[in-house]
This record gives structure tokens, sequence and C-alpha cells, in this order.
């Protein structure tokens, strides 16, 4: 009964263990190979840069409670072309607290030189007076680079 408790749940463990050992090292023989067990990235410089090709078109320095908030974006870097647009409005109090947040999945405008978001508008209105802030972010298709935008305004 014993050896075969052995055979049955234990044996195929240590196997496992002893062929997905060898198979890992070999593979990590091989030229431009590398383990990176804990591949997360942060957002401390990496990818994520601001560049003056990236604009917002449209914002103005102060808006009524009443006058919407509408904005296009302008990018030159054909890299994000066919990428993702997210826009979201900060109200800048002691915690930055999310207003309102807007994605725009698959924004294709290098062909046609189109501003963002293509076939879309981006208008919102916030009815509380006090000090936000906008941030623009695109993504490439893979969603590993990004372009940042950011503008401060105040809302009477």
């Amino acid at each position: 009964m014993r050896s075969s408790a052995f055979f049955v749940f234990i044996f195929p463990i240590i196997i496992s263990l002893f062929l997905g050992t060898f198979v890992m090292a070999e593979v990590l023989k091989e030229p431009d190979r590398s383990l990176q067990m804990w591949n997360f990235k942060f957002s401390e410089g990496g990818d994520i840069f601001q560049t003056k090709e990236l604009k917002i078109i449209g914002i103005l320095g102060k808006y009524s409670t009443s006058n919407p908030i509408e904005i296009k974006v302008s990018i030159q870097d054909s890299t994000f072309d066919c990428g993702d647009l997210y826009i979201t409005i900060f109200e800048l109090s002691s915690t930055k607290q999310v207003i309102t947040q807007s994605g725009y999945f698959e924004q294709c405008f290098v062909r046609n030189n189109l501003l963002l978001p293509v076939d879309d508008k981006f208008s919102e209105t916030i009815d509380a007076p006090g000090q936000y802030e906008i941030h623009i972010e695109m993504k490439d298709k893979s969603s590993k680079k990004s372009v940042t935008a950011s503008e401060k305004f105040i809302v009477n």
C-alpha cells in the first residue's frame, strides 16, 4: 500500500520537478535568454514620458460650471498610431481625486492626419467650482510605450 502511494502521488511530483528544472536550464543556455521572475514596470522614467509631440487643443484656463470642457488631442509621433487614448480629469484638492475618465480605443490617426479622439468628441461639464487638471495618455498598440501631457484649469 505504501509503495503504491509513493508511485501514484510522490513520484510524479519528483519527476515533474526534475524535468522542469532540466528544460529551464536548457532554455537559459540559449543566447539572449534570461529569467525575469518579477518583471514589473513602474512609472519611474521607463517608457512613460512627456513630449512636445502630444498637444491638447482647445483647453482653456477658466471654465464656468455651465460650460463643457471640449478638447482634441494632436499627436505627431506615428509610434502611437492605432493605440489607446485615455483622458482623465482630476480635482486638485489635498488628495488628487478622479472626476471623470474616458477611454478611446484603437485610435488610428496617422493616415489622414486626424485629431483625437477619432470619430468621437470629448466633452465634460464640471459642476463644482475648483482647480482641476486634465491628463492625457496615449499608449501604443502593444501598450508598452506611452506619451502623456497634463494641463491645469479652473472652474468658477
